[in-house]
């Protein structure tokens, strides 16, 4: 059987971050990915020139509509930009009770655009994080979310995932990509333990939207069936492998896009 994954998240219209990768990332883990807009941004590469929000209202009536009619078997939550729809997704899906939610908790823009009201953060950690069973965040995400230094090392990671998981996720991926260096490793924190994903670095410009692609492939992977370890591990090595081949794309002139459908293009 294919597996049904919403997105609930924004758009980005040059198609590297945001709803499009989702799609872009589920569908190239085996699933059938759908869409429920929070957002229409105005960006590429270069980065993000504006931003037009879906009245919290219809977003509900979004994700309702797809849940009236599909069997949906994941959730993967991104951009939110608001405490309204925040909230409006929050009574959702508390209303709903998807098997898995993978909480993408998206705050600023690779080029460094601010998609996440300060005030949301509250209602982020209040309302979504204790509906998530794996919450994705980047270092800084972490620590707006924890109220917690940001980590600078290794070290520190376990602290920042055990913040997290208090607040009420039953998983934390915390992605160690900030840390800088050779190395990218991610921890992995559930009520079964630590485990550790250790990742070499890509010398590249082109990771437009990995952390879309993560979370979205994540919740594939676990619509799929497979326990949290391995679907991390085959979401990471999925992304890992999307950023090596992204030379072969040529999208714009900034940080450009990864190659989601790599494989496709290997098996030819």
């Amino acid at each position: 059987m294919i597996p049904n994954i919403l997105s609930i998240a924004g758009s980005d219209p040059s198609g590297g971050a945001g709803i499009q990768a989702d799609i872009k990332a589920i569908s190239a883990s085996g699933g059938y990915a759908m869409a429920a807009l929070t957002a229409l941004t105005a960006q590429n590469t270069q980065g993000v020139t504006g931003v037009h929000l879906v009245p919290p209202g219809f977003v509900a009536e979004q994700i309702d509509a797809v849940f009236a009619d599909v069997a949906v078997h994941a959730v993967k939550i991104g951009m939110i930009a608001t405490a309204e729809i925040a909230e409006a997704v929050a009574e959702v899906l508390a209303r709903r009770r998807p098997a898995h939610v993978v909480l993408d908790p998206v705050m600023v823009a690779k080029g460094g655009a601010r998609l996440l009201d300060p005030e949301a953060v509250e209602t982020m950690r209040r309302r979504l994080l204790p509906l998530a069973d794996i919450v994705t965040p980047n270092l800084p995400e972490a620590a707006a979310l924890t109220g917690l230094p940001e980590a600078r090392s290794a070290a520190e990671m376990p602290e920042a995932a055990a913040a997290l998981r208090a607040l009420g996720a039953r998983g934390v991926l915390l992605k160690g990509g900030h840390l800088g260096g050779e190395a990218s490793p991610d921890l992995l924190l559930t009520a079964s333990g630590e485990t550790w994903l250790p990742g070499a670095r890509v010398a590249t410009r082109n990771t437009h939207g990995t952390g879309c692609s993560l979370s979205a492939a994540l919740a594939a992977e676990l619509a799929k069936g497979a326990p949290p370890v391995e679907a991390a591990r085959r979401a990471k090595a999925f992304v890992a492998a999307s950023i090596a081949a992204a030379g072969r794309l040529s999208v714009g002139s900034g940080a450009g896009p990864i190659h989601h459908f790599h494989r496709m293009e290997t098996d030819r």
